[in-house]
Protein backbone atom coordinates (compact mmCIF):
# COMPACT_ATOMS: atom_id res chain seq x y z
CA UNK A 1 0.00 0.00 0.00
CA UNK A 2 1.30 3.44 -0.87
CA UNK A 3 2.05 5.74 2.05
CA UNK A 4 2.20 9.51 2.31
CA UNK A 5 -0.47 9.89 -0.37
CA UNK A 6 -1.81 13.25 -1.37
CA UNK A 7 -5.39 12.12 -1.89
CA UNK A 8 -8.29 14.30 -2.86
CA UNK A 9 -11.78 13.02 -3.61
CA UNK A 10 -14.33 14.91 -5.63
CA UNK A 11 -16.29 17.16 -3.30
CA UNK A 12 -18.64 19.03 -5.58
CA UNK A 13 -20.78 18.42 -8.61
CA UNK A 14 -20.19 20.79 -11.46
CA UNK A 15 -21.19 20.80 -15.09
CA UNK A 16 -18.29 19.79 -17.32
CA UNK A 17 -18.00 19.86 -21.07
CA UNK A 18 -15.48 19.19 -23.75
CA UNK A 19 -12.59 21.54 -24.33
CA UNK A 20 -11.83 22.34 -27.95
CA UNK A 21 -8.13 22.36 -28.79
CA UNK A 22 -5.83 23.07 -31.67
CA UNK A 23 -3.11 20.54 -32.34
CA UNK A 24 0.46 21.81 -32.36
CA UNK A 25 3.26 20.37 -34.45
CA UNK A 26 6.44 18.88 -33.02
CA UNK A 27 9.18 20.71 -34.92
CA UNK A 28 12.10 20.92 -32.51
CA UNK A 29 12.05 24.73 -32.74
CA UNK A 30 12.67 27.00 -29.74
CA UNK A 31 9.75 27.41 -27.38
CA UNK A 32 8.54 30.99 -27.10
CA UNK A 33 5.77 32.97 -25.50
CA UNK A 34 3.85 32.53 -22.29
CA UNK A 35 0.90 30.33 -21.49
CA UNK A 36 -2.49 32.00 -21.55
CA UNK A 37 -4.86 29.91 -19.47
CA UNK A 38 -7.93 30.34 -17.34
CA UNK A 39 -8.51 28.81 -13.95
CA UNK A 40 -12.14 28.44 -14.99
CA UNK A 41 -11.32 26.51 -18.16
CA UNK A 42 -13.86 23.83 -19.01
CA UNK A 43 -12.77 20.24 -18.47
CA UNK A 44 -13.81 16.76 -19.42
CA UNK A 45 -14.80 14.88 -16.28
CA UNK A 46 -14.15 11.20 -15.63
CA UNK A 47 -15.35 9.14 -12.70
CA UNK A 48 -13.10 6.63 -10.98
CA UNK A 49 -9.68 6.50 -9.37
CA UNK A 50 -6.24 7.36 -10.70
CA UNK A 51 -3.01 6.50 -8.89
CA UNK A 52 0.21 8.34 -9.67
CA UNK A 53 3.65 8.68 -8.11
CA UNK A 54 6.98 10.39 -8.51
CA UNK A 55 8.51 13.86 -8.51
CA UNK A 56 8.46 15.72 -5.22
CA UNK A 57 9.29 18.94 -7.10
CA UNK A 58 5.78 19.03 -8.56
CA UNK A 59 4.03 18.17 -5.28
CA UNK A 60 2.56 21.61 -4.72
CA UNK A 61 1.44 21.90 -8.35
CA UNK A 62 -0.25 18.54 -8.61
CA UNK A 63 -1.91 18.96 -5.21
CA UNK A 64 -3.49 22.17 -6.51
CA UNK A 65 -4.53 20.48 -9.76
CA UNK A 66 -6.15 17.61 -7.88
CA UNK A 67 -8.07 19.99 -5.65
CA UNK A 68 -9.26 22.12 -8.55
CA UNK A 69 -10.07 19.24 -10.90
CA UNK A 70 -12.04 17.24 -8.38
CA UNK A 71 -14.09 20.28 -7.40
CA UNK A 72 -15.39 20.25 -10.96
CA UNK A 73 -15.60 16.51 -11.51
CA UNK A 74 -17.87 14.37 -9.36
CA UNK A 75 -16.75 10.83 -8.71
CA UNK A 76 -13.07 11.52 -9.48
CA UNK A 77 -10.41 10.45 -6.99
CA UNK A 78 -6.74 11.07 -7.72
CA UNK A 79 -3.94 9.81 -5.49
CA UNK A 80 -0.42 11.19 -5.90
CA UNK A 81 2.48 9.78 -3.89
CA UNK A 82 5.55 12.13 -3.91
CA UNK A 83 8.29 9.52 -3.58
CA UNK A 84 10.78 11.04 -6.05
CA UNK A 85 11.24 10.79 -9.80
CA UNK A 86 13.20 7.54 -9.77
CA UNK A 87 10.62 5.73 -7.67
CA UNK A 88 7.81 7.11 -9.81
CA UNK A 89 9.34 5.80 -13.03
CA UNK A 90 10.11 2.45 -11.42
CA UNK A 91 6.57 1.94 -10.20
CA UNK A 92 5.05 3.20 -13.45
CA UNK A 93 7.05 0.72 -15.51
CA UNK A 94 6.07 -1.98 -13.02
CA UNK A 95 2.41 -1.18 -13.66
CA UNK A 96 1.72 -0.11 -10.08
CA UNK A 97 0.55 3.42 -10.97
CA UNK A 98 -1.35 4.92 -13.90
CA UNK A 99 1.12 7.71 -14.63
CA UNK A 100 4.35 9.02 -13.16
CA UNK A 101 5.84 12.43 -12.43
CA UNK A 102 9.52 12.84 -13.25
CA UNK A 103 11.91 15.79 -13.39
CA UNK A 104 13.68 14.14 -16.30
CA UNK A 105 12.34 12.41 -19.39
CA UNK A 106 12.62 8.65 -19.70
CA UNK A 107 16.24 7.71 -20.37
CA UNK A 108 16.77 5.11 -23.13
CA UNK A 109 20.33 4.44 -21.97
CA UNK A 110 18.99 3.31 -18.60
CA UNK A 111 16.39 1.03 -20.19
CA UNK A 112 13.52 3.26 -19.06
CA UNK A 113 12.04 3.78 -22.52
CA UNK A 114 11.94 0.06 -23.26
CA UNK A 115 10.56 -0.80 -19.82
CA UNK A 116 7.83 1.82 -20.14
CA UNK A 117 6.82 0.54 -23.59
CA UNK A 118 6.56 -2.99 -22.21
CA UNK A 119 4.37 -1.73 -19.36
CA UNK A 120 2.18 0.05 -21.94
CA UNK A 121 1.47 -3.17 -23.83
CA UNK A 122 4.02 -2.47 -26.54
CA UNK A 123 2.97 1.12 -27.22
CA UNK A 124 5.41 3.95 -26.44
CA UNK A 125 5.12 5.98 -23.27
CA UNK A 126 4.85 9.75 -23.58
CA UNK A 127 7.02 12.35 -21.83
CA UNK A 128 4.65 15.29 -21.31
CA UNK A 129 6.31 18.45 -19.92
CA UNK A 130 3.82 19.99 -17.53
CA UNK A 131 5.63 22.18 -14.97
CA UNK A 132 8.59 24.52 -15.27
CA UNK A 133 10.19 24.38 -11.85
CA UNK A 134 13.11 26.71 -11.15
CA UNK A 135 15.72 25.15 -8.88
CA UNK A 136 16.59 27.58 -6.12
CA UNK A 137 20.02 27.71 -4.52
CA UNK A 138 18.58 28.46 -1.09
CA UNK A 139 20.55 29.50 1.96
CA UNK A 140 20.30 30.72 5.55
CA UNK A 141 22.89 33.21 6.73
CA UNK A 142 22.34 35.74 9.49
CA UNK A 143 22.44 39.31 8.22
CA UNK A 144 22.49 38.26 4.56
CA UNK A 145 19.35 38.07 2.45
CA UNK A 146 20.86 38.84 -0.96
CA UNK A 147 23.61 36.75 -2.51
CA UNK A 148 25.02 36.39 -6.01
CA UNK A 149 26.68 33.16 -7.12
CA UNK A 150 28.40 32.25 -10.37
CA UNK A 151 28.41 28.68 -11.73
CA UNK A 152 31.97 28.07 -10.53
CA UNK A 153 31.13 29.33 -7.02
CA UNK A 154 28.09 27.03 -6.83
CA UNK A 155 30.21 24.09 -7.98
CA UNK A 156 32.98 24.85 -5.50
CA UNK A 157 30.55 25.15 -2.60
CA UNK A 158 28.82 21.86 -3.35
CA UNK A 159 32.09 19.99 -3.90
CA UNK A 160 33.70 21.31 -0.72
CA UNK A 161 36.30 23.59 -2.31
CA UNK A 162 34.71 26.60 -0.59
CA UNK A 163 33.84 25.89 3.03
CA UNK A 164 33.32 29.27 4.70
CA UNK A 165 30.96 32.13 3.91
CA UNK A 166 33.75 34.69 4.17
CA UNK A 167 35.79 33.01 1.42
CA UNK A 168 37.50 35.71 -0.71
CA UNK A 169 35.86 34.41 -3.89
CA UNK A 170 32.39 34.82 -2.38
CA UNK A 171 33.28 38.30 -1.12
CA UNK A 172 34.51 39.31 -4.57
CA UNK A 173 31.16 38.34 -6.12
CA UNK A 174 29.22 40.12 -3.37
CA UNK A 175 30.92 43.46 -2.75
CA UNK A 176 29.17 45.40 -0.02
CA UNK A 177 27.66 42.33 1.61
CA UNK A 178 28.80 41.36 5.11
CA UNK A 179 29.65 37.70 4.76
CA UNK A 180 30.47 36.22 8.19
CA UNK A 181 33.10 33.60 9.00
CA UNK A 182 30.39 30.96 9.28
CA UNK A 183 30.91 27.38 8.19
CA UNK A 184 29.04 26.43 5.03
CA UNK A 185 26.80 23.40 5.55
CA UNK A 186 25.68 21.81 2.29
CA UNK A 187 22.45 19.84 1.97
CA UNK A 188 21.52 17.65 -0.98
CA UNK A 189 18.90 15.08 -1.87
CA UNK A 190 19.65 11.63 -0.48
CA UNK A 191 16.92 9.89 -2.49
CA UNK A 192 16.64 9.26 -6.21
CA UNK A 193 15.86 12.71 -7.52
CA UNK A 194 15.25 14.41 -10.85
CA UNK A 195 15.98 17.71 -9.11
CA UNK A 196 19.47 16.42 -8.34
CA UNK A 197 19.95 15.26 -11.91
CA UNK A 198 18.95 18.65 -13.34
CA UNK A 199 21.07 20.55 -10.81
CA UNK A 200 24.08 18.41 -11.73
CA UNK A 201 23.40 18.93 -15.43
CA UNK A 202 23.51 22.67 -14.81
CA UNK A 203 26.84 22.44 -13.00
CA UNK A 204 28.26 20.14 -15.68
CA UNK A 205 27.23 22.54 -18.47
CA UNK A 206 27.99 25.87 -16.80
CA UNK A 207 31.03 24.97 -14.65
CA UNK A 208 32.68 21.95 -16.30
CA UNK A 209 36.12 22.71 -14.86
CA UNK A 210 34.81 22.68 -11.29
CA UNK A 211 32.17 19.95 -11.52
CA UNK A 212 33.33 16.74 -13.11
CA UNK A 213 30.92 14.15 -11.66
CA UNK A 214 28.49 12.40 -13.98
CA UNK A 215 24.91 13.61 -13.45
CA UNK A 216 22.74 10.92 -11.89
CA UNK A 217 19.36 10.76 -10.22
CA UNK A 218 20.94 9.01 -7.24
CA UNK A 219 22.71 11.64 -5.10
CA UNK A 220 25.00 9.01 -3.61
CA UNK A 221 26.70 8.93 -7.02
CA UNK A 222 27.16 12.70 -7.19
CA UNK A 223 30.22 14.72 -6.26
CA UNK A 224 28.47 16.63 -3.49
CA UNK A 225 29.75 17.07 0.04
CA UNK A 226 27.54 17.67 3.06
CA UNK A 227 24.40 16.00 4.34
CA UNK A 228 21.77 14.15 2.36
CA UNK A 229 18.12 14.73 3.16
CA UNK A 230 15.09 12.89 1.82
CA UNK A 231 12.82 14.66 -0.65
CA UNK A 232 12.45 18.34 -1.41
CA UNK A 233 10.74 18.91 1.91
CA UNK A 234 13.69 17.44 3.82
CA UNK A 235 16.26 19.64 2.07
CA UNK A 236 14.21 22.81 2.53
CA UNK A 237 13.59 22.12 6.20
CA UNK A 238 17.29 21.37 6.82
CA UNK A 239 18.39 24.64 5.21
CA UNK A 240 15.85 26.63 7.19
CA UNK A 241 17.00 25.18 10.50
CA UNK A 242 20.76 25.50 9.93
CA UNK A 243 22.73 28.72 10.23
CA UNK A 244 25.14 28.73 7.28
CA UNK A 245 23.08 26.13 5.44
CA UNK A 246 22.79 25.97 1.66
CA UNK A 247 21.18 23.54 -0.73
CA UNK A 248 19.27 23.15 -3.97
CA UNK A 249 15.52 22.79 -3.87
CA UNK A 250 12.62 23.28 -6.25
CA UNK A 251 11.62 26.93 -5.89
CA UNK A 252 8.10 26.34 -4.58
CA UNK A 253 9.60 24.74 -1.47
CA UNK A 254 11.91 27.71 -0.96
CA UNK A 255 8.86 29.97 -1.15
CA UNK A 256 6.89 27.73 1.16
CA UNK A 257 9.67 27.72 3.80
CA UNK A 258 10.55 31.45 3.38
CA UNK A 259 14.15 30.69 2.41
CA UNK A 260 16.59 33.23 0.98
CA UNK A 261 17.51 32.46 -2.63
CA UNK A 262 20.73 33.35 -4.46
CA UNK A 263 20.80 35.25 -7.74
CA UNK A 264 22.76 33.42 -10.44
CA UNK A 265 25.23 35.14 -12.77
CA UNK A 266 25.84 32.88 -15.78
CA UNK A 267 27.89 35.57 -17.49
CA UNK A 268 25.34 38.27 -18.28
CA UNK A 269 24.90 39.70 -14.82
CA UNK A 270 23.04 38.49 -11.71
CA UNK A 271 19.55 37.16 -12.38
CA UNK A 272 17.02 36.92 -9.57
CA UNK A 273 14.78 33.87 -9.59
CA UNK A 274 11.23 34.70 -10.62
CA UNK A 275 8.40 33.36 -12.76
CA UNK A 276 9.52 35.57 -15.64
CA UNK A 277 13.24 34.77 -15.41
CA UNK A 278 12.50 31.04 -15.28
CA UNK A 279 10.16 31.33 -18.25
CA UNK A 280 12.90 33.14 -20.18
CA UNK A 281 15.15 30.11 -19.72
CA UNK A 282 12.36 27.65 -20.56
CA UNK A 283 11.66 29.54 -23.78
CA UNK A 284 15.11 28.50 -25.05
CA UNK A 285 14.29 24.79 -24.70
CA UNK A 286 13.77 22.65 -27.80
CA UNK A 287 11.68 19.52 -28.28
CA UNK A 288 13.91 16.53 -29.03
CA UNK A 289 11.35 13.75 -28.62
CA UNK A 290 9.88 12.06 -31.68
CA UNK A 291 6.24 11.61 -32.61
CA UNK A 292 4.01 12.56 -29.71
CA UNK A 293 6.83 12.34 -27.17
CA UNK A 294 7.83 15.80 -25.95
CA UNK A 295 11.11 15.33 -24.12
CA UNK A 296 13.08 18.59 -24.08
CA UNK A 297 16.64 19.78 -24.32
CA UNK A 298 17.34 22.56 -21.79
CA UNK A 299 20.16 25.08 -22.28
CA UNK A 300 21.65 25.14 -18.77
CA UNK A 301 24.59 27.27 -19.90
CA UNK A 302 22.44 30.03 -21.40
CA UNK A 303 23.76 33.57 -21.08
CA UNK A 304 20.53 35.15 -22.27
CA UNK A 305 19.97 38.37 -20.31
CA UNK A 306 17.27 37.98 -17.69
CA UNK A 307 17.18 34.17 -17.93
CA UNK A 308 17.50 32.23 -14.68
CA UNK A 309 19.44 29.17 -15.88
CA UNK A 310 18.84 26.51 -13.21
CA UNK A 311 15.48 25.07 -14.13
CA UNK A 312 13.87 21.69 -14.43
CA UNK A 313 10.84 20.58 -16.34
CA UNK A 314 8.64 18.05 -14.64
CA UNK A 315 7.06 15.54 -17.00
CA UNK A 316 3.96 13.46 -16.54
CA UNK A 317 4.81 10.09 -18.03
CA UNK A 318 1.82 8.25 -19.43
CA UNK A 319 1.08 5.43 -21.86
CA UNK A 320 0.05 6.40 -25.37
CA UNK A 321 -2.23 3.35 -25.26
CA UNK A 322 -3.65 1.78 -22.09
CA UNK A 323 -4.95 -1.75 -21.90
CA UNK A 324 -7.97 -0.41 -19.98
CA UNK A 325 -9.81 2.29 -21.99
CA UNK A 326 -11.40 3.69 -18.82
CA UNK A 327 -7.97 4.38 -17.32
CA UNK A 328 -6.89 6.01 -20.59
CA UNK A 329 -9.88 8.36 -20.43
CA UNK A 330 -9.21 9.31 -16.80
CA UNK A 331 -5.53 10.00 -17.47
CA UNK A 332 -6.34 11.97 -20.62
CA UNK A 333 -8.99 14.12 -18.96
CA UNK A 334 -6.95 14.97 -15.87
CA UNK A 335 -3.75 15.76 -17.77
CA UNK A 336 -5.66 17.88 -20.29
CA UNK A 337 -6.92 19.99 -17.39
CA UNK A 338 -3.41 20.25 -15.92
CA UNK A 339 -2.04 21.46 -19.27
CA UNK A 340 -4.74 24.12 -19.69
CA UNK A 341 -6.68 25.56 -16.76
CA UNK A 342 -4.22 24.07 -14.27
CA UNK A 343 -1.40 26.24 -15.60
CA UNK A 344 -3.03 29.39 -14.24
CA UNK A 345 -2.31 28.39 -10.64
CA UNK A 346 1.40 27.72 -11.08
CA UNK A 347 2.85 31.22 -10.72
CA UNK A 348 1.34 31.65 -7.28
CA UNK A 349 2.93 28.39 -6.17
CA UNK A 350 6.48 29.27 -7.23
CA UNK A 351 6.43 27.62 -10.66
CA UNK A 352 6.40 29.03 -14.18
CA UNK A 353 3.55 28.13 -16.57
CA UNK A 354 4.29 26.40 -19.85
CA UNK A 355 5.21 28.72 -22.74
CA UNK A 356 2.21 28.93 -25.09
CA UNK A 357 3.81 27.13 -28.04
CA UNK A 358 4.78 24.19 -25.84
CA UNK A 359 1.38 24.13 -24.17
CA UNK A 360 -0.28 23.55 -27.52
CA UNK A 361 2.03 20.65 -28.30
CA UNK A 362 1.42 19.07 -24.90
CA UNK A 363 -2.33 19.25 -25.29
CA UNK A 364 -2.16 17.79 -28.79
CA UNK A 365 -0.10 14.87 -27.47
CA UNK A 366 -2.46 14.28 -24.53
CA UNK A 367 -5.39 14.15 -26.95
CA UNK A 368 -3.83 11.10 -28.66
CA UNK A 369 -3.93 8.99 -25.46
CA UNK A 370 -6.36 6.11 -25.77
Amino acid sequence: MMTGLLTVAAVAIAGCSSTSTTAGSNTGSPITGGAKTSAAAEVNCSSGTLNAEGSTAQTNAITQWINDYTKHCTGATINYNPTGSGAGIKNFTAGQVDFAGSDSALNPAKGEVAAAAQRCGGSPALDLPMVTGPIAVAFKLQGVDKLTLTPDLVAKIFTGKITSWDDPALKAANSGAHLPATKITVFFRSDSSGTTENFEKYLKAAAPADYTATPAKDSSQSGFVGQGKAKSQGVAQAIGSTQGGIGYVEYSFAVQDNLSVAAIDNGSGPVELSKNSASAAAAAATVVGTGNDLSLNLDYATKAPGAYPIILVTYEIACSTYTDPAVATRVKDFLAYAATGGQAALAGLGYAPLPASLQGKVLASINTIH
